[in-house]
């Protein structure tokens, strides 16, 4: 062995899905954790660092996998960083393999790949507070056998960090060892001549890599690799080498895992004994009823009802505090020092309202996160994706997809930011693009407004259905029934390839650790807050300059600054008189406004759908948030931005809104025209904003606002035009 000195050093922690990875990140680093996107892909970077008696560690929390097998550039990373390839990522020193020590010998599959990747490799044995009633092993005959130091922790717990730390230091200090290889002669023959013939090509790969490339079969290094001019034929060498190994009985990909797992049971050969062997645990009683084809439906539909139940009252209340106390306290505040202007304005209509749209997602965000970190940690994420799987295979997706598109219903933010359960970089792209499709709390605002001023009150079947609670679950299903089509065109056309394979390991029950669900939800809300909430912002205070400019404001704010100083009877018609001039006078601002022109700009195109340049402008000025569109009409109509979907002057003002030829703007058809719209587009900010911190592209938030905004049109115009026949 050779001494390796240094101070600041950089592990990476690999393990399977549900071992224990991020429970024993958190034990290592705590908060904060420093999470972004590595570059170009969807996958998510999170590092974190500890300080020992020798100096810094920085850990990366790499994503579960339960191979090194590279089929997507997504699976990529994991590989990359290993190999020193990631600019932002410090050479790793030390790879630290979780395993779930109560099935070690599945989770030892991944073990035996980073093994061979040529850096030192410290196994920690995780739970091991359970596992010690369930298996007898000699962990120092285990040890001597792998060759790579041991460890067992129980992170939930607690249990073995500070010895893990230790071993972590004493594996930095042994050189990576040269382990004699587990494949046949003629697997290794053909390796050879491949990186021989890559070197004489101008491509030096380690042998790991050589080894994936003939055991990926539509592995991304070599697609990556034949782009490279002088290795167009890289894929005709690979099958002919696939063909050759075949003929000698050695099938690819198949001998990967009959030469893996045999090894494996070699080496716990004589020390490893499961003491539970043909006895039914109590994880196993739980499963017949909860991954039941049918009860495990029904748990699962009532469980995802008080979820969503509780996501909808919780985080309702708690927005309702901040819409209804927080934000007017602050702009209150900001009125009592600020003479009435520009610069007051900028600060109550677009900073206080720009974080008040950022806090306002918060709740849902932190209940949705807690509840999934619950069900996680104890260990019922598992069967939910099982038992969902078959239903979501009809479009094209694992049972991983619907917890989001679910959690959209209440909110499409969080609901995109949950899928980051999904490994499948083709159904999590799908799933983040259709969310959005899935009728949100906010659109509610606008449904009541057209619903309560525009749709019959009529009933049937003795008054136990009416027709305005028909329309409002219509409008509330519209996008999860056309989610469907859309789904299936994405998997068709952009996202094709083959299904990806449904592979969950079931973990055992256990209670959850309020310490991991307090990291996952801090983790999540510092990930929003930190990196989309910023974009949100901008964009409220974007769209309140261009309501603003370039109109003259200055009798706006004499106005303002007169009823603020009133201190006669609120009764009196002279206030009354001041309010009203102040209500027309913001309404003709906002027409003559960079935003009301470009809302009349747009008529011509609008117009089929049986909207003015009124709609248009309360469309565009929703783009914070969709339920602004309330507000919007409410100062167009000169009756002030305070007005709600309940409020009968507005419900007037629209039923007395005329074309210049004298003909009603608002009807049915219009109302159901505007309804579909706002069901089906993407007029929401922080949508858009999530997505991109999401994919790290601009391009897939591009792609959303253009198809959905088309999708809305057309629907839109649709029904209209159809409408107006009747």
């Amino acid at each position: 062995m050779t001494e390796r000195q240094s101070s600041a050093i950089t592990i990476a922690l690999v393990g399977n899905p549900n071992t224990g990875k991020s429970t024993f990140f958190s034990a290592l680093c705590g908060v904060p954790a420093r999470i972004g996107n590595y570059p170009g892909v969807t996958v998510e970077k999170k590092l974190g660092t500890y300080r020992d008696a020798k100096g810094q560690v920085t850990v990366v929390d790499l994503p579960g996998t339960y191979s090194l097998t590279a089929r997507t550039l997504d699976e990529k990373v994991s590989v990359d960083v290993l190999q020193g390839k990631v600019p932002e990522v410090p050479s790793i020193d030390v790879v630290v393999a979780i395993v779930d020590a109560t099935n070690i010998e599945r989770n030892l599959y991944l073990f035996t790949q980073l093994r061979q990747v040529g850096i030192p490799v410290l196994l920690v044995l995780n739970m091991w507070d359970r596992a010690q009633a369930t298996i007898r092993l000699n962990l120092a005959e285990l040890e001597q056998r792998l060759a790579v130091p041991i460890v067992t922790v129980s992170a939930s717990r607690g249990e073995g960090i500070q010895e893990a730390k230790a071993a972590i230091r004493r594996a930095h200090q042994r050189a990576a060892t040269e382990l004699p290889t587990i494949f046949p002669k003629e697997f290794e023959e053909e390796t050879s001549q491949l990186q021989n013939w890559l070197e004489g090509q101008g491509q030096r790969l380690p042998r790991f890599l050589v080894q994936r490339l003939l055991l990926d079969v539509g592995g991304a290094h070599s697609s990556e690799l034949s782009q490279v001019p002088k290795l167009s034929e890289l894929g005709q060498r690979l099958a002919r080498s696939r063909q050759k190994l075949q003929e000698h009985g050695q099938k690819v990909p198949a001998i990967e895992t009959k030469v893996r797992y045999g090894w494996i049971r070699n080496q716990l050969e004589g020390i490893y004994q499961r003491l539970e062997q043909g006895r039914d645990t109590l994880s196993d009683r739980i499963d017949r009823w909860l991954t039941h084809r049918v009860w495990g439906l029904v748990f699962f539909a009532l469980m995802m009802f008080a979820i969503y139940q509780a996501i909808t009252h919780g985080a309702d209340l708690v927005a309702g505090q901040i819409d209804e106390s927080l934000i007017p306290f602050f702009v209150t505040q900001v009125e009592s020092v600020l003479e009435p202007g520009m610069l007051r304005s900028l600060i109550t209509d677009g900073v206080i309202a720009g974080v008040g749209s950022v806090i306002v997602f918060l709740p849902i965000i932190l209940l949705l996160f807690f509840f999934i970190a619950i069900l996680e940690d104890c260990g019922y994420m598992a069967r939910a994706a099982f038992v969902m799987d078959k239903v979501m295979s009809y479009l094209g997706l694992s049972g991983k997809s619907f917890l989001p598109l679910m959690s959209s219903f209440a909110c499409a933010v969080p609901g995109i930011m949950a899928t980051r359960v999904i490994e499948s970089w083709r159904d999590r792209m799908v799933t983040i693009l259709i969310a959005p499709l899935m009728s949100c709390s906010a659109r509610l605002p606008v449904y009541m407004l057209m619903i309560t001023a525009f749709v019959p009150s009529t009933t049937g079947l003795g008054g136990w259905i009416g027709l305005q609670g028909v329309v409002l679950f219509l409008m509330s299903s519209l996008g999860l029934i056309v989610a469907i089509p859309v789904a299936w065109l994405l998997k068709r056309f952009w996202f094709q390839g083959e299904p990806s394979a449904f592979v969950m390991e079931l973990p055992s029950y256990k209670l959850p650790s309020l310490r991991v669900v307090f990291f996952r939800v801090w983790e999540r809300a510092q990930a929003f807050i930190g990196r989309a909430g910023s974009l949100i912002f901008c964009t409220a205070v974007l769209v309140w300059a261009a309501g603003y400019f370039p109109g003259d404001h200055t009798r706006q704010h004499e106005l303002t600054g007169q009823i603020e100083a009133w201190q006669g009877d609120q009764a009196d018609p002279q206030l009354q008189e001041l309010e009203q001039e102040r209500r027309q006078l913001s309404g003709r601002l906002i027409e003559s406004s960079l935003l009301g022109r470009v809302g009349k700009a747009i008529e011509p195109a609008v117009k089929p759908l049986g909207w003015d340049w009124r709609i248009g402008v309360g469309v565009l000025a929703s783009f914070p948030a969709r339920e602004v569109i309330i507000a919007t009409l409410g100062t167009i109509y000169s009756l002030g931005g305070e007005v709600g979907e309940d409020d009968p002057g507005l419900q007037a003002a629209l039923h007395a809104s005329r074309w210049p030829d004298g003909r009603p703007v608002f009807n049915l058809p219009v109302a159901l025209s505007i309804m579909v719209f706002f069901a089906l587009c993407a007029q929401c900010a922080a949508t858009l904003m999530v997505i991109r911190r999401e994919t790290n592209s601009w391009r897939w938030p591009v792609f959303t606002f253009g198809y959905m905004t088309l999708l809305a049109y057309l629907a839109a115009l649709a029904t209209y035009q159809v409408g107006s026949l009747f």
